[in-house]
C-alpha cells in the first residue's frame, strides 16, 4: 500500500537537508495551508508547495523505481 503523507524523515531524505529543517518546512507548510497540529501534510501538499513534481515525490517516498528508465 503506498503512503500519501510525508514525514519529517521524507523531508530530510528528499532535500538533503537536517531534521530540523525538515521540521520546521513541515510546520511552514502546515502553516501556509491552514492546518491544524495534529493534521499530516499530504505529498500533493509538499509537492505543490516545494514546486517538485508530484509524481517524483510520491514514487521517492513510496520507494516507486522510475518506469522511463
Amino acid at each position: 500500500m503506498n503512503r500519501i503523507v510525508i514525514t519529517t524523515n521524507d523531508v530530510v531524505f528528499l532535500t538533503g537537508k537536517s531534521e530540523s529543517y525538515s521540521q520546521k518546512l513541515i510546520k511552514t507548510i502546515k502553516d501556509a495551508y491552514q492546518k491544524e497540529k495534529y493534521q499530516m501534510v499530504t505529498i500533493r501538499e509538499f509537492s505543490e508547495y516545494m514546486g517538485i513534481s508530484y509524481e517524483e515525490v510520491f514514487n521517492m517516498v513510496n520507494g516507486i523505481k522510475d518506469q522511463s528508465a
